[in-house]
């Protein structure tokens, strides 16, 4: 097996790779035999390639709790000159914090948090945030409903019988996120979102293990959470190595009217990993990933022949996301570890 720093070009994706990851986009945890059926390779071939792309840090799969059961913002972070590297690795080791990008714009960080309430989401960020050592200033955006995000992203890299195969068609599905949560999931359950935001494919007999629970318990109450819509599974990849080097937020706003049918319209392009309304003036916001700073132009342009009423006011590049959902990244995009949720400690 690679060494998981293993730089060389046997250990980047081929065209078989980026089609296993949208297979396991499509159906994270479909046996070895589907995945295989689906990319036309026995399901020896297809697991063996999946453990490489693992030990290299080039693609993972997590899972986490479902966006209704959060109260989640987004923090634009901006610090003190030669205390940003510090303060993003203070941010990443928060628990409590699942995402942190750090950026070429008016800010210089943006930390995706979560919290059980609105009074605890502020005290969060202002206590925990904004009482680091090197923050100057910090803006709160408070999630208010999910359109499109991460796990809802494709590679599109499979063939079209393959996507058939795997996936129903998909219907967008607005979340509310939600001002309180309404109960704390019990320990089992949150062992079980442990185990699998470490290993999304674990089997019952280890994810049991893991959570110190029996294979049919874990199984049980796993299958109850993906009933019940609890628990969100995602492929994850280390995209600047599969070509897609430029990463774009944008704030941007539209008319009241407009916001979710353009929401849920943003939510069906294939550059889009995150439409979301949000609070304040610019009510909208959105981030894509893009094949590098000459497709800024383009797909602007798409946005505003698409969008006549949306009003794009700042945009933001992305210069090195150091978490994603809880995985922490280097500065190739590829996975060096992983820190399990949990609420903010007041």
């Amino acid at each position: 097996m690679p060494d998981s720093r293993d730089t060389s070009p046997g250990a980047l994706f081929s065209e078989l790779d980026l089609a296993l990851v949208d297979a396991l986009q499509a159906a994270p945890r479909a046996p070895w035999s589907r995945i295989g059926q689906a990319l036309g390779v026995d399901a020896t071939t297809a697991a063996r390639r999946w453990e490489r792309l693992c030990a290299n840090g080039l693609a993972w799969v997590t899972a986490y709790d479902a966006a209704k059961s959060a109260t989640v913002a987004y923090v634009e972070v901006r610090c003190r000159p030669r205390a940003l590297e510090s303060v993003s690795i203070a941010l990443a080791d928060m628990p409590w914090v699942f995402s942190v990008d750090e950026t070429a714009g008016d800010f210089d960080l943006l930390a995706s948090v979560a919290a059980a309430d609105l009074p605890a989401l502020g005290r969060s960020v202002h206590g925990l945030i904004g009482g680091l050592d090197g923050v100057r200033s910090t803006r709160t955006r408070l999630g208010i409903t999910l359109y499109s995000e991460g796990g809802d992203w494709r590679m599109r890299a499979m063939e079209p019988a393959g996507h058939a195969e795997l996936s129903t068609p998909r219907t967008a599905r607005p979340t509310v996120y939600s001002a309180h949560m309404h109960h704390l999931p019990p320990p089992e359950d949150r062992a079980l979102l442990e185990a699998l935001g470490r290993d999304g494919r674990l089997g019952y007999s280890g994810l049991g293990a893991a959570a110190g629970m029996s294979e049919h318990t874990a199984r049980r109450r796993l299958l109850r959470m993906i009933r019940d819509r609890d628990i969100t599974f995602r492929c994850d990849l280390a995209h600047p190595l599969a070509g897609l080097s430029t990463v774009v937020l944008y704030r941007t706003a539209t008319p009241h009217t407009h916001l979710e049918g353009t929401g849920q319209a943003l939510a069906r392009m294939e550059e889009v990993r995150l439409a979301v309304s949000v609070s304040g003036s610019d009510n909208l916001l959105v981030m894509v990933w893009l094949r590098g700073l000459h497709a800024i132009d383009p797909f602007e342009a798409q946005l505003a022949e698409r969008f006549p009423s949306l009003r794009v006011n700042d945009r933001t590049v992305v210069l090195h996301s150091r978490k994603r959902m809880g995985r922490l990244l280097d500065t190739t995009g590829r996975a060096t570890g992983h820190v399990p949720f949990s609420l903010p400690q007041l």
